[in-house]
């Protein structure tokens, strides 16, 4: 393949990366919507983030199988446009339930996006070129978090409704892939290579799902969870997302390298980086220097975390299966987003007696460090083997 054909590609990736950062559009003004609609459920408020979950779960799993009937460009092309269309609506009326609504159905962009990037990876990469672009992959979803929360903060100190016009990047991207991606054709699925799942791509699902159920805490809270002087800050919010998200920048580039050193405990030393960020928010929340520090080791934790555990799904089985295993991880995922902000605050509540932005992170800081035990456990026992 020429270069210029993989620079095209590599454009697409990051297209498609940036979709996926729109699920975090409206996470710098979480604050300034709870005060808008005051008799809405602060679950409810939070679920903007992750009630696109829902939808990507099932579209996620119908990707597998589209895959086999539709190209993956036509698939990504209408990715961008529903991102795009999604993000609009909510402009026209003032109502929390058309904005959830349109960040439900959102979902269908960013299960179609979550799974299929993945699939072009593999599809066109392959060996250590691979592990490097997936590096790039995740630097650029930390790239699309970045612009999206930033901006959306920005937008945002002008009254909330503003940070939706950042969803114009679900359009740009559309048009960037039509250009850029070359026509993939259908996926395969002859004789022997029926699309077929595995244990380690279950389990790894399985800690998929774990990471998120905390990581995505520091998304949904952080808004809120800034206090003294920074309080009711969007700007501050935005910037604190987009550090999370630059972050990941930062570890998409050296990834190889990080790889290279935890080996086979990439995942769990992934989910304990949380541990230590999340322990930063919950000590420090008016001081903005430990507050960037925390976000920096959260971001850290998603790019790693990410991109290791795509590779290891994709490498653990067939070509014709690789959108399957991707959209099986993306599901363990969505799922773990879509029912954080129950679990935790009605966990929180139980075992504190109260709901408060701390006590959630205490327990997501609880619950990641038992999982990277967890899975230290798991990557131990196949080492042995």
């Amino acid at each position: 393949m020429r270069r210029s054909e993989k620079i095209k590609i590599i454009i697409s990736i990051v297209c498609i990366s940036f979709i996926q950062g729109l699920q975090f559009c409206v996470s710098p003004v979480l604050g300034q919507i709870q005060e808008h609609y005051p008799r809405v459920d602060v679950s409810m408020i939070q679920m903007l983030i992750t009630a696109p979950a829902l939808l990507s779960m099932a579209v996620s799993v119908a990707c597998g199988w589209l895959v086999l009937k539709i190209d993956k460009k036509k698939l990504l092309v209408f990715a961008g446009m529903t991102a795009g269309i999604t993000g609009f609506l909510p402009f026209l009326a003032d109502s929390f339930w058309l904005l959830f609504a349109a960040r439900a159905v959102y979902g269908v962009a960013m299960g179609l996006a979550t799974t299929l990037n993945v699939a072009v990876v593999a599809e066109f990469f392959e060996g250590e070129e691979r592990v490097s672009v997936m590096g790039i992959q995740a630097a650029s979803v930390g790239a699309g978090m970045v612009v999206v929360t930033t901006a959306g903060g920005m937008l945002g100190t002008r009254g909330f409704q503003n940070a939706y016009f950042i969803n114009v990047i679900g359009f740009i991207a559309m048009l960037l892939i039509a250009v850029c991606l070359p026509q993939t054709g259908t996926a395969k699925d002859r004789g022997s290579e029926k699309i077929r799942l595995n244990q380690k791509v279950f389990i790894t699902s399985f800690f998929g799902m774990l990471e998120f159920l905390f990581l995505i805490t520091f998304t949904t809270n952080i808004a809120m969870h800034i206090s003294g002087e920074l309080a009711g800050s969007t700007a501050v919010s935005g910037n604190l997302t987009g550090v999370f998200s630059g972050a990941q920048i930062v570890m998409g580039m050296i990834l190889g390298y990080v790889t290279r050193i935890a080996k086979r405990y990439t995942l769990p030393v992934a989910m304990l980086s949380f541990t230590t960020g999340g322990i930063l928010l919950i000590l420090f929340p008016s001081n903005i220097v430990p507050l960037m520090l925390g976000a920096v080791l959260c971001g850290f934790s998603q790019g790693m975390f990410i991109p290791t555990a795509m590779v290891e799904v994709s490498n653990a089985v067939t070509a014709s299966s690789t959108a399957m295993a991707s959209a099986c991880f993306s599901c363990a995922m969505c799922l773990g987003q879509l029912i954080s902000p129950t679990v935790l605050n009605r966990t929180a509540q139980i075992v504190f007696g109260e709901t408060t932005t701390t006590n959630v992170y205490i327990t997501a800081v609880i619950g990641m460090t038992a999982a990277a035990l967890l899975a230290a456990v798991w990557k131990s026992q196949k080492t042995a083997d």
